[in-house]
């Protein structure tokens, strides 16, 4: 017997009912024939509702539930799993198809066909999860039937996701032809405030991934773009920049924990997928070049679009009120009033982070790079040595030169950053090092003289009566062996 609690409302209320109408036969011992004509109901179906009730209680008095409730008693079980067998087939067909099948089938089994019309309603009765898993496969099943755990931080700088989106716009390059770029976005999940982003026509790589950390990672020039730090956990997907060596060791030196989605279901990235969307809805819409086809003929060019990329963060984006959190990105990233853990320096996370090149040499006229010549007066100490060199493709105006894992200098190209060392400096620098050289031999030169004087000994002098005195040169004094 089924508990009263497992029964719908309108079951329960049903049951007080009839118990209502048998109450005075079983409290007031009134004869339940005249109960029952008083009810309107028959003798038999008032003595079946006191005998429930006095074995089963309450729930005795409800309608007990049809076996084939849902179904059609006019459809045999075989012809209702040939209609669902016919319907769950890939590709799908259409109910026609499947009527004229089923009638078929019917006739060669010797059962009774169906009318359309049912044939119709068991084909629609199926469960949309069911004929999603059917037709359309697994991951489609799963992107909208699996249940999803989202990670949720509870502080900024917890956890923060990053991915990549080939934007839906058509950019100009520089040989005048058209292409759409590619975005990487790091946003912290507490917040949903975008900590760093790297646009170009590059697609993803791990020095996309490590360009838009570090922006992300370091202080910004913008007063109104507070978000930086070191996060506690890295959130991606498992692609193979983002499962990259490279990655992976600087991660371990920043002590950041790296943690990856389940392949194949991003829902657990939500929030980066809705920035991506909004970016879609609220700019690039409008823009020119934007749509599969492009409505209108693509105009801007990547510098351009970088531009009002970074005016829609600072002045759009961070300023607006998100549905969940009912606060803006950049108030809810400073309202706990933390400090963000940082690293030592810039120089530091460039060492981790900036991409690296073979060993460079440096030439009597500075570092030759990508057919362009870098110079610094701090390079004038290092000419013919080797060094390491660290760019941002986005910025080639300056190279980053490290010696044996050392930080030494920045060194711009004259043609790119449009500045130039001055000659003074150079000619400056050149004469410290010059006499640093001088200081050296000559400090080593005494060092020499010394031991020779020490290992000479004592000078021996001869004098005469009649000549004047003068110093002999001293003879220096062989060793013989006996075997000589």
């Amino acid at each position: 017997m089924r508990e009263l609690t497992e029964v719908p409302a309108e079951m329960r209320a049903l049951a007080l009912a009839r118990f209502r109408l048998i109450e005075p036969h079983l409290e007031r011992d009134r004869s339940l024939q005249m109960v029952a004509h008083d009810a309107g109901v028959s003798l038999r179906t008032a003595q079946r509702w006191v005998t429930g009730y006095r074995a089963d209680g309450l729930a005795a008095l409800t309608r007990k539930p049809r076996k084939d409730r849902g179904g059609r008693r006019s459809v045999t079980p075989k012809i209702r799993e040939a209609v669902e067998g016919l319907a769950l087939e890939r590709p799908p067909l259409p109910v026609t198809s499947i009527y004229r099948r089923v009638k078929e089938f019917a006739e060669t089994a010797g059962e009774r066909a169906p009318s359309y019309r049912t044939v119709h309603d068991l084909a629609r009765s199926l469960p949309a999860s069911l004929l999603t898993l059917a037709h359309e496969g697994p991951k489609a099943y799963g992107e909208r039937f699996d249940l999803v755990h989202r990670r949720e931080a509870s502080r900024p700088n917890a956890v923060w996701q990053c991915d990549h989106a080939e934007l839906d716009i058509g950019l100009l390059k520089a040989d005048g032809s058209s292409a759409k770029p590619w975005l990487t976005v790091v946003i912290d999940d507490y917040s949903r405030a975008v900590a760093g982003y790297y646009l170009d026509f590059d697609p993803p790589s791990s020095l996309r991934t490590c360009l838009a950390l570090r922006q992300g990672i370091w202080r910004k020039a913008e007063p109104g773009w507070p978000v930086c730090g070191i996060p506690e956990v890295l959130y991606t997907d498992n692609g193979s920049d983002f499962t990259s060596r490279h990655l992976e060791q600087v991660g371990a030196d920043l002590k950041m924990r790296l943690v990856y989605s389940t392949p194949g279901k991003p829902r657990g990235r939500g929030r980066i997928e809705r920035f991506f969307r909004t970016l879609n809805e609220m700019l690039l819409c409008d823009l020119d070049g934007f749509g599969a086809r492009g409505r209108r003929k693509s105009t801007l060019t990547l510098l351009e679009l970088d531009g009002r990329l970074r005016t829609f963060l600072l002045e759009t984006y961070h300023h607006r009120a998100g549905k969940a959190t009912e606060m803006a990105p950049v108030a809810r990233w400073e309202e706990q009033g933390f400090l963000p853990r940082m690293p030592d320096s810039l120089e530091q996370l460039d060492l981790l982070l900036m991409h690296e090149v073979r060993t460079r040499k440096v030439q009597s006229d500075g570092i030759r790079f990508q057919n362009m010549r870098y110079l610094s007066s701090t390079l004038a100490a290092y000419v013919g040595e080797p060094v390491t060199i660290r760019y941002d493709p986005r910025d080639l105006g300056e190279i980053r030169v490290f010696h044996q894992d050392r930080f030494l200098c920045r060194a711009i190209s004259a043609d790119l950053a449009g500045e130039a060392v001055a000659l003074r400096e150079i000619v400056r620098a050149r004469n410290s090092r010059r006499r640093e050289l001088r200081t050296a031999i000559e400090n080593r030169q005494a060092a020499v003289d010394t031991l020779l004087e020490f290992k000479r000994g004592p000078v021996l002098e001869e004098v005469h009566a009649d000549a004047p005195v003068r110093a002999k040169p001293a003879v220096p004094m062989l060793k013989r062996y006996r075997n000589e």
